[in-house]
């Protein structure tokens, strides 16, 4: 399981199964099967305690947000300063959160229909 602090996450290692090999030892040993004739632990593990701290990540610092403000109008590629005159003039027409650009250029029937 994760585990986040005020600096940086931590995953922490959990014991999925403790078995006791041999009688005689007195420390658990983990194994991941037992596949193998007479016993033997298939694959390689390694003692952890619960809790105990397999991998950490440091990142940035928190409260250490970068505000940028753009010089675009909303979700649009153009210019704020530039687009309540392209509206006005009708070279601009808002389609949903976008606009579509209308350009100075092409049939005079579309123009004719735009600006009537």
């Amino acid at each position: 399981y994760c585990k986040s602090s005020n600096t940086f996450p931590q995953m922490l290692g959990t014991p999925l199964n403790v078995t006791k090999l041999l009688k005689c030892v007195s420390f658990p040993q983990l194994q991941t099967g037992m596949r193998g004739a007479f016993g033997k632990p298939q694959g390689t593990v390694a003692r952890v305690h619960i809790g105990q701290v397999i991998m950490s990540i440091r990142t940035k610092l928190q409260n250490k947000e970068h505000i940028h403000i753009s010089k675009k109008w909303g979700f649009t590629k153009f210019n704020a300063d530039e687009f309540e005159n392209m509206v006005a003039e009708k070279r601009l027409i808002p389609d949903g959160c976008g606009v579509k650009y209308i350009p100075n250029r092409g049939p005079l029937d579309k123009w004719r229909a735009l600006h009537s």
